[in-house]
């Protein structure tokens, strides 16, 4: 079978890898803008400030562009320069959102080339609604660790988060860390019996040991502004794994616009453009895989239903998990040195159970060391100078919970087009409603989560807990879900389309479902279970 793979990402590369596997030939059409080469890659986070002729140009960019000023409240953080590459955008695209912001890439390796890494396996409680059989995905959890690496330990979130196979030991954590989990383990039972709270090492797609030709953590503290020894695993790094296979063929430099089909809704070719909308394109196809994320599909998706038919449809089922951003100090940690040699995204996650098991808010625990800036200078009320001394003392007493709640399929929350001017380039409409109970939700998760934090030793600062915008945590799904009844606009349990039978949607669009976790392991894992289920009756 010939395969045409739509998008680089997370769910492009796994499913390549995958289809190849079983003998299938594929070919991948994608923009792929490349990233920078790794600057002094032996070099550590504090040997490169004082070797770089331009340590401000590397870290902030040229233009400042990495640096966030007091009073941007949309965001606490903002892109280090390094990875500017992977929000490079396209001609031809315009968008209208109302209520969410979202992110779009168009990067060799998706929107994953910026992740944290976080690999956290859905439970059967997470699964409730996916027409899945029992345990249907384990074993591509353990194939994707295989392939991309993934450290972790059996705790008290292995409930939670299933383990799986080839997991490495958990990398090294910093004092900070080391503090917050020892203070859980003290505390332990009444954490868990008063307040449903649970907490373990983070899994994270990082090696703690050598894997093939890449490197385990050297600890260099570069991990924000990119790993330059490929510890922190990249799609982008599959990808140069497909290319070495001979039946797969890589299309650079074109975006897909739409899909033709004839009259039965069999797909027969793909039209694309170059990143500046010029040098029109057709590829023939045999089997079409979107992988272009969930916002990519569905645009390509309602444009081929436009540009074949005139028609605009809406897809419903728009989601994302609501995330909020809860800055913390440990007291017992003030005037202790920060860690820059260290591991710097989350080393700790910590589960809030919930009355409806899939209703779990999942909370990533991360603990400042290289990090420029933090929130709670903003709130010093003293001069610059004092401020910064303050901080200084401050550092390795500070950190942040990211808090994730799960999300459902709601008809309110959807993507559609509007023609404008120019009807060969019809806006993607993007509108997105929060719940009715958000606000109630999040309070009280918010009065809890200030309980075990305190009962861990930490304060949170008033006025600090930031709401992101809807659309912040990239974790966007739902709009062609998984059905078992063949209904319009969804797909099979293997991920086939309804409406075009040689159509397979291998991204997020499929999920009918949201859970509180990080997707993109659950990406990776269903992605490689589409493709080995592809062409069975």
């Amino acid at each position: 079978m010939r395969c045409t793979v739509i998008g680089s990402g997370p769910s492009g590369v796994h499913f390549a890898l995958s289809a190849l596997a079983r003998g299938h030939q594929v070919e991948m059409i994608d923009v792929g803008f490349p990233p920078p080469a790794d600057v002094s890659p032996q070099d550590s986070f504090a040997q490169l400030k004082s070797r770089l002729a331009d340590p401000a140009a590397y870290f902030l960019g040229t233009d400042n562009a990495g640096v966030l000023l007091p009073g941007e409240r949309e965001e606490f953080y903002s892109m280090p320069p390094a990875k500017q590459y992977a929000l490079e955008q396209v001609s031809g695209m315009p968008l209208h959102a109302t209520q969410f912001k979202p992110m779009s890439s168009f990067a060799r390796g998706g929107l994953a080339q910026m992740w944290t890494g976080g690999c956290y396996p859905f439970n059967s409680a997470d699964l409730a609604t996916f027409p899945l059989e029992p345990g249907e995905l384990q074993s591509y959890y353990s194939l994707i660790a295989q392939r991309i690496g993934i450290n972790g330990a059996e705790d008290d979130l292995t409930e939670m988060m299933p383990l799986h196979d080839s997991l490495q030991e958990p990398l090294r954590l910093d004092e900070h860390s080391a503090r917050l989990l020892s203070r859980y383990q003290q505390r332990r039972t009444m954490l868990r019996e008063r307040y449903g709270c649970r907490m373990g090492h983070a899994r994270q797609a990082v090696l703690s040991q050598d894997l093939g030709t890449r490197k385990a953590c050297q600890y260099l503290g570069r991990c924000i502004w990119g790993c330059p020894v490929g510890a922190l695993y990249t799609p982008a790094g599959s990808l140069d794994d497909c290319l070495r296979h001979p039946n797969f063929t890589y299309h650079r430099n074109c975006r897909v616009t739409h899909f033709r089909y004839d009259e039965g809704g069999r797909i027969r070719a793909v039209e694309t453009v170059a990143p500046d909308g010029s040098g029109a394109r057709e590829f023939a196809v045999e089997t079409l895989v979107l992988a272009a994320g969930a916002l990519g599909t569905s645009r390509i998706y309602l444009e081929s239903v436009y540009r074949h038919s005139g028609e605009i449809i809406r897809l419903t089922g728009l989601m994302d998990n609501r995330q909020i951003l809860v800055p913390f100090v440990s007291p017992g940690m003030v005037g202790r040195s920060s860690e820059p040699d260290s591991y710097q995204y989350n080393q700790l996650a910590m589960g809030l159970e919930e009355t409806i098991p899939e209703h779990y808010v999942h909370c990533l625990v991360t603990t400042l060391n290289t990090a420029m800036l933090h929130p709670v200078i903003e709130k010093f009320p003293f001069d610059l100078r004092t401020s910064l001394y303050l901080f200084r003392n401050l550092h390795a007493a500070l950190g942040v919970v990211n808090v994730n709640f799960h999300d459902t399929r709601r008809e309110d929350c959807y993507a559609t087009l509007e023609v404008t001017d120019d009807p060969q380039h019809p806006a993607l409409v993007l509108h997105y409603q929060p719940p009715a109970d958000e606000p109630a939700r999040i309070a009280r998760t918010m009065r809890r989560l200030r309980k075990i934090l305190w009962k861990l030793g930490c304060v949170v600062p008033p006025g600090m807990v930031h709401v992101r915008p809807m659309g912040a945590s990239v974790h966007y799904a739902g709009t062609l879900p998984m059905s078992t009844a063949a209904a319009p606009r969804t797909v099979s349990a293997d991920c086939r389309s309804h409406d075009f039978p040689n159509l397979y949607i291998a991204d997020g669009a499929s999920y009918p479902f949201l859970p509180a976790k990080n997707i993109t392991f659950t990406l990776m894992a269903n992605a490689a279970r589409v493709a080995d289920r592809m062409g069975q009756a």
